[in-house]
């Protein structure tokens, strides 16, 4: 049985959540997002959380039932790291169990024109240098998953993986 398919996802206020067969809308403040549910899975809305069961007790359908519970969470939540600037301080929820604090240094501004995008500006190069690099070793690009901070610019070569 699936610990993670168990657990109803539950839907915050100020988020609405709807079910149409296999389709699942999530619309929140930000914009609108959408996941189909395998057919080897149910899905359905009730005391204001989504519910996800399997049909049946094939192994398809317990593998894609904790599978589907997961991405119907994060149409909840929302994926991806966030930053947000407080007074001199950088915010930074990187996905670790602690939010990162970062001290913007003198001489730099910092804004967030979006959760998931940092500006670095300043009048010394190799200062703004400095603190973009430093905020990107908290989290850094991996090649496998494409996850972490980077540069606007910047090009991440993907890896396949392991082979069987």
């Amino acid at each position: 049985m699936s610990r993670v398919g168990k657990k109803p996802v539950p839907v915050p206020s100020g988020v609405t959540a709807t079910v149409d067969g296999q389709m699942v809308k999530v619309k929140g403040t930000k914009g609108e997002l959408s996941f189909v549910v395998p057919e080897e899975v149910s899905v359905a809305l009730a005391d204001g959380a989504v519910a996800v069961n399997p049909r049946d007790e094939s192994k398809t359908a317990r593998a894609k039932w904790g599978m589907s519970r997961a991405q119907v969470a994060n149409l909840v939540e929302g994926v991806g790291y966030k930053a947000a600037v407080a007074g001199k301080v950088l915010k930074l929820s990187l996905g670790y169990s602690h939010d990162i604090d970062y001290a913007i240094p003198a001489g730099v501004t910092i804004t967030t024109p979006r959760p998931t995008e940092v500006v670095v500006a300043g009048i010394d190069k190799q200062v703004v240098g400095q603190t973009a690099a430093e905020i990107r070793e908290y989290r850094g690009p991996e090649p496998y998953k494409g996850k972490g901070v980077k540069y606007s610019d910047e090009f991440i070569f993907r890896k396949e993986g392991k082979k069987k």
